[in-house]
Order: C-alpha cells, then structure tokens, then sequence
C-alpha cells in the first residue's frame, strides 16, 4: 500500500532589523528589516503554488512575520510551537563577531570550552529533540500535504544534521541555512525520503552583500 507523502518545510526567517549587531537570540523586540519582509515575500511566492495546509512558527517576532505572507495566500492560521524557538546562547544580546565585543573578554572564555556540547549554550542534542517534536507534529497534522516551520538558523541546521545522522559540532561559517532559505524534508508515511534546499531569497541577500561592502 502507497503511503501518504508529506513535505515539511523549515523555513528560516529574513532579515532583521540589527543596527547595533548583537546577537539578539530570543530577545523581544527584534523584528524584520524592510529587506527581510521582501524576503518573507519571495518565500510565499516560492510556496504559492504548493499543497501547504499547515502554517507553524516560532514565538518570536521574526518568525511570526515570515510567517504572516505564506499564511495569507493558502488562507490559513499561524500556529505557534515553542520548540521552534532560537537556541537559548549566554551572549545573548552582546557583539559576539570575531575579534569583537564580548569574545574578546577574559571573563567569557570559561564558556568557550566545549564545542561539542556547546558549552555557551542550548545543547545541541536537546536542540534536536525539541526540533525533531516540532517537525514530526507538523508531519501528523498535514499529512498528505504540506506544512511549513519557520524557525531560526541553528535549528535548523541542528534539525538537518540530526536527520542526516551527522555530527552535530560544526563551523558555523558553513552552515547551509541562508535568511528565508526552504529545508524541505520529504516524507513517505513516518519515513524520511529526501532533504532538499532552496533560497528563494538569494539574489536579495547577494545584493545586500553588495551594499554593505561598497
């Protein structure tokens, strides 16, 4: 007997709005750029002619606005799953890029430690098991159809990982979850057949790359 295929999109959310560059984590108050709506935009366009039934996002502003555009055009609710949130990060709301702000302070190396864990943050393991509830949830409820997650970069990426039965420790320089970037995991019944990724938002994110370095 055929079983049902079910497509379940992690979706990551665009742009935000960050003049100061911290790492905003699961602050409030951070929500999307005019560039990252624009991106919220092409992922509904990229999703439109999809068999999306279920709509699901994290808590956080960023997430629910991604969200907002593709709930529109299939008409549905937004849901909202907790597991879906950012990964919970002690740096939370400091400058962390390299050679700048708090890494460059004595007092935060001892969380530095452990990569592998990490030790400056959410688990990755738990990270993967809140992600994995979330997505297998979202796979029962639209069943034979399509659902879309949108959750946040490490999460994502974790969730892949998990899924491809990869090492979680990684260099985040090269994960593969640009902003409003589509992971699509494919499944036939409970079992998963394919991951597939997408940007629909690249020539965006190529363009403000551009600017920025001007």
């Amino acid at each position: 007997m055929t079983q049902p295929r079910t497509i379940v999109h992690l979706l990551r959310h665009g742009e935000v709005h960050n003049p100061e560059k911290v790492l905003y984590g699961r602050l409030p108050g951070y929500v999307l750029s005019d560039l990252g709506h624009e991106m919220a935009k092409r992922a509904a366009v990229a999703l439109s002619d999809h068999d999306v039934t279920h709509v699901v996002a994290s808590p956080l502003e960023r997430a629910q606005q991604t969200a907002a555009p593709i709930a529109g055009v299939h008409e549905l609710a937004i849901h909202t799953d907790g597991n879906l949130i950012e990964a919970d990060n002690i740096f939370q709301g400091q400058r962390v890029a390299v050679g700048d702000g708090a890494l460059r302070k004595p007092s935060a190396w001892k969380h530095l430690y452990n990569p592998f864990k990490p030790s400056w943050g959410e688990p990755y393991v738990q990270l993967a098991a809140r992600m994995e509830s979330a997505v297998f949830a979202a796979r029962d409820a639209a069943r034979g159809h399509e659902a879309v997650l949108v959750s946040h970069q490490l999460p994502i990426w974790i969730s892949r990982l998990s899924f491809e039965g990869k090492r979680f420790a990684h260099d985040p320089r090269k994960r593969q979850c640009a902003l409003a970037s589509l992971t699509s995991l494919t499944f036939d019944g409970d079992e998963l057949t394919a991951i597939v990724y997408t940007e629909p938002s690249a020539d965006l994110i190529w363009k403000a790359s551009k600017i920025a370095g001007a």
